[in-house]
């Protein structure tokens, strides 16, 4: 469930939940996985590390290292989340699916729609925990690899079989669909310096 906490560091490792706004499959629906690709490229080019992720069909979850920064890392998320939040929009009237867009339009609040806000893609804010350990990171690549696989979704046979994952890196030695630094590697990355 997200949570609205300020992320009190300018640095570090992070496990980051955000979820599509009422759990609606729009990442599935616009075919908008490539979106989050994009954006990881984006903190990549900022000097960001994407060490682990699963894009499910209706939220992401990723641990993302944010080297030193001026803008704060609630920023930075914010950004990526109107940045793919803008796209989705644009595929969703593109794809004719105006009782989505309806449903987006009639979440705004009042007072976002003062502002100008036309669409509510995301449930507020985002979830995050500092990865302090490696138990703890390897703790949290576990659950969002299996993610895919648990429960209601079985989008796989296995974690490795979902292609929107870090998992067959983490449990083959073999980069997927889209590269990660393995988390390990930030022990020789001095995360308190800016790029």
């Amino acid at each position: 469930m997200p949570v609205k906490r300020k992320i009190p560091f300018d640095n570090g490792h992070f496990f980051i939940t955000f979820t599509c706004y009422n759990w609606l499959h729009l990442f599935d629906l616009t075919h908008g996985y490539d979106l989050v690709y994009n954006w990881f490229d984006i903190l990549k080019a900022q000097g960001h590390y994407i060490t682990g992720f699963v894009i499910m069909p209706n939220h992401v979850h990723a641990t993302i290292a944010f080297r030193k920064t001026a803008k704060g890392i609630n920023t930075i998320i914010g950004d990526g989340k109107r940045f793919i939040g803008y796209s989705i929009v644009e595929r969703l009237k593109k794809s004719g699916y105006t009782d989505v867009l309806e449903q987006l339009e009639n979440a705004v609040n009042k007072s976002d729609k003062k502002r100008g806000k036309l669409h509510e893609v995301w449930e507020d804010s985002f979830d995050w925990k500092e990865c302090i350990s490696d138990a703890f990171t390897w703790q949290k690549l576990d659950y969002m690899h299996e993610n895919p696989c648990a429960g209601k979704w079985r989008l796989a046979e296995n974690a490795i079989g979902y292609i929107h994952s870090s998992a067959r890196y983490y449990i083959l030695g073999i980069q997927g669909f889209y590269p990660v630094l393995n988390f390990k590697e930030l022990h020789d990355i001095d995360l308190t310096s800016a790029s």
